[in-house]
């Protein structure tokens, strides 16, 4: 039986040999680097059905792409789901962005809002887990070479098209092995792929998306928590 450890290694070996043009100088997988890490995550909170997958876009500077957890801000990784321990590093690495693992200081805001939200309705790690998953669409991290940050909208299209065709076929398998009840995007590109993906394999279920958690959204530093909170009662995934 296939288990999310495959599928994620078959999608990191997908996009290994891919090479992006100008304006990406700078190309991090943390499926490679961080790849222990990603599979502690998937070995702990990945087993078995799920009744709700969420998901994210691609990694943040200083969650996944440090931790190898989706939305993976440090205190929320370490402390709430207790996953800790040595990370790699990217080859090359910009030295304006560099991976330190969790010795990382800075926060990845949406992840520490995200995984808050979910921490203060379930304390323990396990019994959200117990039927809630949280994954990203795409691993790799893109960046000019000032170091600033690339999303998969900005890279050329016939360059995305291979990393799109992988990560459709790795959300896909999730999907397969997860069978949820409830598909969530983080944003509005995360519910399009998600109904991409759904749609391919034939596999029925309730669609929808809660706000995105970035600060560059007016309306996600406007009290996100109770709006996702509030999106999340409307779907009829949590209780009111």
């Amino acid at each position: 039986m296939p288990t999310l450890i495959d599928a994620a290694d078959k999608l990191r070996k997908a996009l290994r040999p891919l090479r992006f043009p100008e304006p990406v100088s700078y190309t991090y997988n943390p499926l490679d680097y961080a790849w222990k890490r990603h599979c502690d995550y998937l070995e702990r909170f990945g087993q078995g059905r799920k009744r709700v997958l969420l998901l994210g876009m691609n990694p943040g500077p200083y969650g996944m792409a440090q931790t190898g957890v989706p939305f993976g801000e440090i205190p929320a990784v370490r402390d709430w789901m207790g996953i800790s321990g040595p990370v790699g590093k990217p080859d090359p690495e910009h030295p304006k962005r560099p991976i330190t693992g969790f010795a990382c200081e800075r926060s990845e805001v949406s992840g520490r809002r995200l995984w808050g939200l979910f921490a203060e309705k379930f304390p323990k790690a396990e019994d959200f887990f117990a039927d809630h998953f949280v994954a990203n669409f795409c691993p790799l991290v893109w960046m000019k070479d000032t170091g600033a940050n690339l999303t998969p909208d900005k890279i050329p299209a016939e360059s995305i098209a291979p990393v799109n065709e992988a990560c459709q076929a790795h959300l896909a398998a999730v999907i397969r092995l997860l069978q949820p009840a409830f598909l969530i995007g983080v944003g509005a590109y995360a519910e399009k792929q998600l109904a991409a993906a759904a749609q391919s394999i034939g596999h029925s279920a309730t669609l929808g998306r809660i706000l995105h958690p970035s600060p560059a959204s007016p309306a996600a530093n406007r009290d996100w928590p109770g709006t996702a909170t509030a999106q999340l009662q409307d779907l009829g995934i949590w209780n009111p």
